[in-house]
């Protein structure tokens, strides 16, 4: 037992608070160590890493109980596997950092912060308010049909690689060719079409699986294609269900499943991003009187 209480204190003798004054640059640093941790707990929690983490933990403890019992041959491999380990984990796990890094780069850090000059944005619509007509107008004609569909919107993230797998189209965005290109028994209908601002691009497009465990097993493959495109892209996917006709829209790696014709009229607008009226100086980014 005295043995056992030694080596904790030994090994938890870095954990003494230091004597020394907090500055400033201390809590800022606090702050940053808090939030980097708490975001990367989030993500584990949000892939399939949550379970290799709650094995890992596991194996943790066992490799603690190795070196406190000084097991010598198996601390002699564990010694040897460690960085095996530690490059197979990067490898296991290059999937969702990959993906992380990706939504890191997407997110506009300073300019979230800041707005500099007049602070007018002159941003254009990524398309019009027809072409979210005709959307919302396809999607309820065919839910209303059970007529299965995927109609995947162009953001940020160009998406070429997956209209290399469709067949290249590049036509107005109508209600009516949506309708036809998802009819049962066309040569188009199989696969996802693919919407860059006011045409569509290509249709009969293969899209990534999400491996994402919680979704609900009563969802098939179609809605297993739209949360995975979004997972991979910053795109917005909107899925009507052959079998409910249900309509779902899926967007940075989440699944909004069975909403209204207003609720997705709203989600295409909000994609939308229309420009905004011009605002004065303000250090921290939010909402005025005069912002449209």
């Amino acid at each position: 037992m005295k043995s056992i209480i030694f080596w904790l204190s030994d090994s938890l003798s870095w954990l003494t608070i230091p004597t020394v004054s907090i500055t400033a640059t201390d809590v800022l640093e606090i702050l940053i160590l808090a939030f980097l941790v708490y975001n990367l707990l989030l993500w584990i929690k949000n892939t399939r890493a949550w379970n290799l983490l709650k094995g890992i933990a596991i194996l943790v403890a066992c490799i603690a109980l190795v070196y406190l019992l000084q097991m010598t041959t198996l601390i002699y491999l564990v010694n040897r596997v460690l960085d095996i380990a530690i490059t197979a984990a990067v490898v296991v796990f290059h999937p969702e950092i990959r993906r992380a890094l990706e939504r890191l780069g997407e997110k506009p850090i300073f300019s979230g912060l800041i707005q500099i000059g007049d602070g007018s944005k002159n941003v254009t619509e990524r398309f019009s308010d027809k072409t979210v007509n005709e959307i919302v107008k396809a999607s309820v004609e065919m839910s209303k049909a059970k007529t299965g569909a995927l109609i995947v919107l162009e953001q940020n993230t160009r998406l070429e690689e997956y209209e290399r797998t469709g067949i290249m189209l590049d036509s107005i965005v109508t209600s009516q060719l949506l309708i036809n290109i998802f009819e049962h028994n066309t040569p188009l209908h199989d696969g996802a079409v693919i919407i860059k601002g006011n045409r569509i691009t290509a249709a009969t497009c293969y899209l990534p699986l999400s491996d994402n465990m919680m979704l609900n097993k009563a969802l098939g493959t179609r809605h297993r294609a739209g949360l995975g495109i979004s997972e991979e892209t910053d795109s917005m996917t909107v899925i009507v269900s052959e079998e409910t006709g249900a309509i779902s829209v899926a967007y940075k790696g989440e699944l909004m499943h069975a909403i209204s014709q207003e609720e997705l009229r709203r989600q295409l607008v909000i994609l939308q991003n229309k420009s905004v009226a011009p605002r004065k100086f303000q250090f921290w980014k939010g909402w005025t009187k005069n912002e449209a």
